[in-house]
């Protein structure tokens, strides 16, 4: 398949590291706010090789250290809340972002402080035409890990339903959905675009609900837009494979990557899903660990 679009079109002009005074316009930088994986599957880690396979430079602020192999997660030690504001706004003082994906937070203080800095900060609205736009965050609420561990505070899920009114986007699988809504997973189409819709009543502006849970021929992602009223049903085929440690994060760091080479974010999705796609597709060429390995994020390379 031929990889997705990711240099065939101008900036918008809204990309901030173009507008405030980097000059250059081609570059996109994102920014991923989120937990470490040891094993570089999944995390900061996942995210950093999604931004450099798809043309994006990548910077981070870690809000947890894991210990995580491919077997499973056996420690998680969470890195204090203020220290996380601390390299946030270090960052953003000096570095200028186009995209920001957030994933793992841990704890209710931390998704409090990354609210606040997110909704506040100054560098992450660029000034364009005399107004003020927002640079788009993409939010992946880590709950769970694919293992079963747990990665969030039980206490932090009304915090993280708070950041659903700050991010653009966010993209919960099934049982995450669940957590959210404080209800059953959705089993089949139909509910899942009425838990997209609940998902709006909490906030959130534009929901991919993830399907990759159900079973069948062919994964199926509602994504649902608040602002335009627009609901699709977004089909890919279903890789066999057990390699998929990390798909949550590569996703969503896709779309943060690719958000600021369109102009909409629909096609953003798309192209994001066809490089996870591929990803997956690619995943077997690769032999880590022991358990559910990573997927491929260099098949794009040659």
């Amino acid at each position: 398949m031929p990889p997705p679009p990711v240099t065939s079109r101008s900036l918008p002009s809204y990309a901030v590291s173009s507008v405030a005074g980097q000059g250059n316009r081609a570059q996109v930088v994102g920014l991923s706010i989120a937990g470490s994986d040891p094993s570089g599957g999944a995390g900061i880690q996942a995210d950093l090789k999604t931004f450099a396979a798809l043309g994006a430079y990548g910077t981070t602020v870690v809000t947890a250290l894991t210990a995580q192999s491919t077997t499973g997660v056996t420690g998680v030690h969470p890195v204090p809340a203020q220290f996380v504001r601390e390299q946030l706004e270090t960052l953003l003082d000096d570095v200028p972002v186009d995209a920001v994906k957030v994933g793992m937070l841990g704890s209710a203080e931390v998704v409090d402080v990354v609210a606040s800095v997110l909704g506040e900060h100054p560098a992450l609205v660029a000034v364009v035409d005399g107004a003020g736009v927002q640079v788009p965050i993409v939010l992946d609420p880590v709950m769970v890990s694919t293992s079963g561990s747990r990665l969030l505070e039980p206490e932090a899920e009304d915090a993280l339903r708070r950041l659903l009114r700050i991010a653009d986007v966010v993209t919960p699988n099934l049982p995450e959905a669940a957590v959210l809504l404080g209800a059953e997973s959705a089993r089949d189409l139909a509910e899942m675009r009425a838990q997209a819709a609940a998902l709006h009543d909490l906030g959130a502006r534009r929901v991919l609900l993830k399907g990759g849970h159900l079973d069948g021929p062919e994964s199926v992602d509602v994504w649902s837009d608040a602002e335009s009223g627009e609901v699709v049903e977004l089909t890919s085929r279903r890789v066999r494979t057990a390699n998929t440690h990390g798909t949550g994060c590569t996703l969503s760091s896709a779309i943060a990557a690719l958000r600021p080479r369109h102009d909409e974010w629909l096609p953003a999705v798309r192209a994001a899903k066809d490089y996870l796609t591929g990803a997956l597709e690619h995943a077997d060429d690769l032999t880590i660990g022991a358990g559910p390995g990573p997927v491929n994020h260099a098949w794009l390379i040659d």
